[in-house]
This record gives C-alpha cells, sequence and structure tokens, in this order.
C-alpha cells in the first residue's frame, strides 16, 4: 500500500513534517479518492473501518464525536480523540496537551489518509499511540468547478463547492460546504459549517510556500447521553431525561491558519511549519447545579512551529528537528439551570507550553537490509492560574519530560518478501480536560501522572501474486500508569492511573484483484488486553479485560469501479465487531454486531464535465447495536444505540475549464 509521500510524490503536495516513508506492514493507506465519490463523507469511520487494529465507535453523537483508538490508544476518550497524533497537510491537528477535535475535517476534500498504527513518540512526541495522517486534494494545474449535493435518513443534508487551479506561480484549492443532521435519537443531530483551502507559491524550481487555512463553525450539536440497558430495550431512541432537562450539547466555532515552507538542497530538504488557532467552545454537560458546574466555556489561542532538515545519500537517510507549540485556554465553568448558565464556579487560565526535538535515522547494511534508529526529547508544562477566589486560590504547575526512541530491522528481498521489527515507546501526558480535579475547585490532579508505553512489533509483507498481496503484524505492548476514566456520582468525567496494562495482538490484511474492474478486500484483528496491576478504593482490578476493546474484529469488502470516463461502480462489506467489557469490573458487556453496508454509483462524462450520482444504505441487516459506548458510567448508563437501516444518497458535478 505504500506511504503518503510515496503515493503522492508526483502531486506536490505539503511533505510530512517527520519521516515516515517506510514499508513496515504496521502502516496503512487508504486511497480516499477511491471511496468517497460513494460515501456520505459524513464521520471518520467511513475510512477508517477497514484498516486493521483501529476501532472507530460512532452513534451520530457529534457533541461527543467519534472515538478512535489504535491497538486501543484513544479508547480512553470521553469525547474527541486521544493518544493518537493527528496531522492534515503537514500541520499538527492535535493539540500540544494531547487533544484532537474533528470539528475542522473536512472529508469531502480529503484524497488519502495514513495510518500508523505503531507506538510513534520517537517521531512525533506526545499522544503518538498512533498516527493518522491526512492529505488533502492535490493541486490541479487546470481550473475545476465541483459541486456535491447529498441527502438522506435523519434529515442529513450536505451541499459542498470545490474549485481549484493556478494563476501564475500560485496553485489554488477552495471548499466550502453546509451540513445539518437531526439525529436518529431524540435530542441528537448537529449543524456544521466549513471553508477552507490551500494556496502554494512557487517560489523557485527548489522552494515553494503553501499557506493552509480553514475555519468551521457548530452552531448546535445536542448529547442525547447514554442510556440503562432497561432504557435501550423500551425506547432505543429515546435522550436520557437529565440530558434534555439541561440541553446537553455544545457549541463551536474554531479556526486554523498554517504555513509549510520546503527548500530542497542538493542530498537535503529544509521543511519550516508554523501554526495559529483559536477555538471557542461552550458545552452543556448533564450535571444538576447541586452536584457541580455543568457549563463549560473557553476561549483558546494557540501557535507552534517546527524546522525539519532531512539529508539523504545512496545509503541512508537522516532526519533532524524541532518542534514548539503553545496553548492557553481561558476556562469558565458555570451551573447549568435548566440549561441557562447559573452561578459561576471555576475561573481559571490554563496554559500549556511543549518543545520537543528529535533525530531519526534508516541506513541501508546492504540492498536488502536496513537499520532504523529514533530519539527524541519532549519536554512540557501545564500552568493555571486561577481568578476564582472565593474557595481559595488553587493556581499551580506540573512539568512532565520525556525521552522516547525507537529502534528496528527491516528485510526487503525486492521480490515478494519484506519483513520487519522493532521496538518502540510512546507517552501521553494528561490534557488539561484530563487534569481536573476530582475533590473540586481548580488547579490540578496532583496524583495524575503521564502514560508511558513500550511497542514490540514484528511483521511483514508478502505478494503471492502480481494481483494478491497480504500483511501481517504482531505486536506485544505493555503500559504503565495508563490513564483511564471514571465518571462520579455527578455525571462529571475524571481520570486515574492504572498501575499496569499489557495488549498482544495480531493483524491481517488481505488485497486480490479478481480483474481490472474488481477488487476483495479483507482485514482481521485479534486482540487481548488486561490490567495487570490496578488497585483503586473502589475493587481491586488486576487481571480484568481493558473496557471499550474487543477481542476481535473482521472486515471484507468487494468493490468494483469499471476503468473509464462513464460506468458504474459499487461496494459491498461487511464488518464483524466482538464483544467487549463497559468497565474495569467487567460487570457489563457490550454485544457483538455485524454491519453490512452497499454503495453503487454511476459516472457520466460529458465533453468537460462529469456527472456522478450514489446510492449509501448503511445497516442493511437492520441491526439494533451500540454504535458509542461510555466506559465505566455511573448508574449503568453505558450505551448509545446507532441507526438501524439508513440510507443517503447524492450527486456530485464538475466542471474542466
Amino acid at each position: 500500500m505504500g506511504s503518503v509521500a510515496g503515493v503522492f510524490a508526483d502531486t506536490n503536495v505539503v511533505a510530512l513534517p517527520s519521516t515516515t516513508v517506510t514499508a513496515r506492514s504496521s502502516e496503512t493507506f487508504i486511497d480516499w479518492w477511491e471511496f468517497r465519490e460513494s460515501e456520505p463523507a459524513i464521520t471518520i469511520d467511513e475510512v477508517l473501518r477497514r484498516v486493521p487494529g483501529v476501532f472507530v465507535q460512532n452513534s451520530f453523537n457529534f457533541a461527543q464525536d467519534q472515538r478512535i483508538s489504535i491497538r486501543g490508544f484513544g479508547t480512553r476518550a470521553a469525547f474527541g480523540v486521544r493518544e493518537i497524533k493527528l496531522l492534515v497537510d503537514g500541520i499538527p491537528e492535535s493539540s500540544p496537551d494531547g487533544q484532537t477535535q474533528l470539528d475542522n475535517l473536512d472529508l469531502g476534500a480529503v484524497a488519502g489518509i495514513e495510518v500508523l498504527r505503531r507506538s510513534a513518540s520517537a517521531l512525533y512526541g506526545n499522544a503518538s499511540g498512533g498516527v493518522i495522517n491526512v492529505r488533502t486534494d492535490p493541486f490541479e494545474e487546470g481550473p475545476f468547478l465541483e459541486t456535491r449535493m447529498s441527502g438522506g435518513s435523519f434529515g442529513f443534508q450536505r451541499y459542498q463547492a470545490r474549485t481549484g487551479g493556478r494563476l501564475g506561480k500560485v496553485d489554488y484549492l477552495l471548499n466550502g460546504n453546509w451540513s445539518s443532521i437531526n439525529g436518529y435519537r431524540q435530542h441528537s443531530g448537529s449543524e456544521n459549517q466549513f471553508i477552507g483551502g490551500k494556496l502554494r507559491y512557487r517560489i523557485h524550481p527548489d522552494a515553494d510556500l503553501t499557506t493552509i487555512f480553514n475555519y468551521a463553525h457548530t452552531p448546535w450539536s445536542r448529547d442525547p447521553g447514554g442510556l440503562t440497558r432497561t432504557e435501550v430495550d423500551a425506547d432505543r431512541r429515546q435522550a436520557r431525561a437529565r440530558n434534555v432537562a439541561l440541553d446537553a450539547g455544545e457549541e463551536v466555532q474554531q479556526g486554523r491558519l498554517g504555513f509549510v515552507y520546503q527548500n530542497w538542497l542538493g542530498d537535503g530538504q529544509l521543511t519550516l511549519t508554523q501554526y495559529s488557532l483559536f477555538r471557542d467552545f461552550n458545552n452543556k454537560l448533564p450535571i444538576i447545579p447541586v452536584a457541580g458546574d455543568g457549563i463549560v466555556e473557553f476561549a483558546r489561542i494557540g501557535f507552534g512551529g517546527g524546522a525539519k532538515y532531512l539529508w539523504e545519500t545512496d545509503r541512508n537517510r537522516l532526519t533532524a528537528g524541532v518542534d514548539a507549540e503553545f496553548q492557553e485556554d481561558d476556562r469558565r465553568r458555570y451551573a447549568n439551570v435548566s440549561g441557562s448558565r447559573g452561578a459561576l464556579g471555576l475561573d481559571q487560565l490554563e496554559t500549556v507550553r511543549s518543545v520537543g526535538t528529535y533525530l531519526h535515522n534508516r541506513h541501508a547494511i546492504n540492498e536488502d537490509h536496513r537499520l532504523i534508529a529514533g530519539l527524541r526529547y519532549d519536554n512540557v508544562r501545564f500552568e493555571a492560574e486561577d481568578q476564582f477566589l472565593a474557595d481559595g486560590n488553587d493556581s499551580g504547575s506540573r512539568a512532565l519530560d520525556q525521552v522516547s526512541w525507537s529502534i528496528g530491522w527491516e528485510y526487503d528481498s525486492h521480490q515478494r518478501l519484506e519483513l520487519f521489527a522493532d521496538v518502540s515507546t510512546a507517552f501521553q501526558t494528561p490534557t488539561t480536560t484530563e487534569f481536573a480535579n476530582p475533590t473540586g475547585g481548580g488547579g490540578f490532579n496532583t496524583t495524575l501522572e503521564p502514560q508511558t508505553a513500550r511497542t514490540c512489533e514484528l511483521g511483514g509483507k508478502y505478494r503471492t501474486s502480481d494481483r494478491s498481496h497480504l500483511e501481517l503484524a504482531l505486536f506485544l505492548l505493555q503500559i504503565d500508569d495508563e490513564l483511564i476514566p471514571f465518571t462520579s456520582p455527578s455525571g462529571r468525567d475524571f481520570f486515574r492511573n492504572a498501575g499496569r496494562s499489557e495488549r498482544k495482538g495480531i493483524e491481517f490484511s488481505w488485497e486480490h484483484k479478481l480483474n481490472l474492474d474488481c477488487v476483495w478486500r479483507s482485514s482481521y484483528t485479534v486482540m487481548d488486553a488486561h490490567y495487570r496491576d490496578y488497585v483503586t478504593a473502589g475493587g481491586t482490578f488486576s487481571g480484568n479485560c481493558e473496557p471499550g476493546i474487543p477481542a476481535h474484529q473482521f472486515f471484507t469488502e468487494l468493490r468494483w469501479h469499471q476503468p473509464t470516463s462513464s460506468g458504474f461502480f459499487g461496494s459491498v462489506d461487511l464488518q464483524y465487531v466482538d464483544q467487549f467489557e463497559l468497565n474495569d469490573a467487567n460487570t457489563a458487556k457490550n454485544e457483538a454486531y455485524t454491519l453490512l453496508n452497499a454503495r453503487v454509483g454511476y459516472t457520466k462524462r460529458f465533453d468537460r464535465s462529469t456527472l456522478t450520482p450514489f446510492v449509501a444504505l448503511n445497516n442493511l441487516l437492520n441491526l439494533r447495536y451500540n454504535g458509542q459506548t461510555r466506559l465505566n458510567a455511573f448508574g449503568g448508563r453505558f450505551f448509545e444505540p446507532a441507526p438501524r437501516l439508513a440510507a443517503f444518497g447524492g450527486v456530485t458535478w464538475r466542471m474542466e475549464f
């Protein structure tokens, strides 16, 4: 499948800020161009469900976002994405403290996604249990205009427009969309507005400067809350009564501006990146006033940048770089009085500063064997300035640092077989939200420590023929001080450290071209995840399964596409997810489920224009299942039911000038 850098070598897209060009089977590239013309492009699980080792939960609760986990990293996320680094066109979408939100990710303008499933802190620093590299559409020399209209079940509407081309030395791509969905459950749904794009100025043949920008506004996104099993059985489309009474949900505005400068200097390449952002966030939580502060507001500003130099010879590829990031949140919490702002309970200024420097080398011993080694040092500092002194001064700071490393070996027979083995480390600081003090007030939870992990991997790729190949990876993960969520009686999520955890598993994928029109792909993941040492005041969980991690996952897909300018295309895919635990005590489970989906479309070429209608059907078996779960939820409110049979459709029109 290759890597992003290889796939897009001829399209002049922005280079990655760190090296990811290897032959390892724990890297998977998804050519989203191949799929997006027949997908609703609503949620990222449409892309990632076919990647082994990756599990995405999604119940169309846009206030909580999708939960992405890679080999179990990210499972703990109460909302958004944790423990996984996300990059979009070379600019980090993840914040310095390790949080990642998907508000500014427009799948309608994404060309490809590469997933690194191994620990990667030696290159990417904090929150790199896995890495997702997103590539938006490459620049096109000829001008074009493209529009897409789509709609479907639960009141879904989406309107998108894209344009691009070249004016002198400037390449440009612009895109915007508006979408809305009422939601499958009561008190759910969302509205989103997005505009973004990128400009590339060719300074001279060996240097260019790319400007990347986007703005997203979600004026409303409602949270129906978790249900008990009894409530699900009674009415799976209902919302939790307290969520409705307190108008649980969020409003978000976020903008980002970034620059990437590249200069090719003989055998070397210099890349400089810089970005700045703002995020205004208003969240209403289902917490009654006597239990705590249920309205969260913060205004965030952030900026960062990095410098990377890559030097390459016939036998050696050396990368050195430095990254620096800053984040400031002006955070307030108020009582939630029937969905309106009540008394102020917290007012503090939170800052995060992160600096990291790294060195990575890939050396060819001979034509077949390569050694790879990486080393990185990160320093992350958290500060909280308490501005609500009625309950005392809870100001404080935490300084966390970590040395991460990786070492590996690769073998390439230059025929059909490639092998690799490596050992790597990862670390994750608590985010500013996870640092919240469970005893109340401001400041930080002084007992919470960073999570660290070591990964051992062995795997390879084998081409059985020119039309068929398979990939296999075996891994062992050992985690210390794992960050575990728990819900307090107030309904608010807090975090604590587990002593030791261990995950081991096998990832397998296979692809076979039946003919020029038809491809069959499959992937399978088996994983065993257990606590080895985990003792709390509420019980001893050593030896229990980690919640939220299915032991088995299977995906298979048959896809056909006529290799002409006009013709039919489509796919049928099946996904199986095994049962998994829902709490640390292992007293509740989420049942296994199997989903069957189908897509069909037709492309018709008219001189310089193309018309492409499509229809997508999700959950053809009309199965009752839970698309999202809330781990360690208080009162047994673990379940967020997902839609049953759902239909979507649309049409894309493209004109080339």
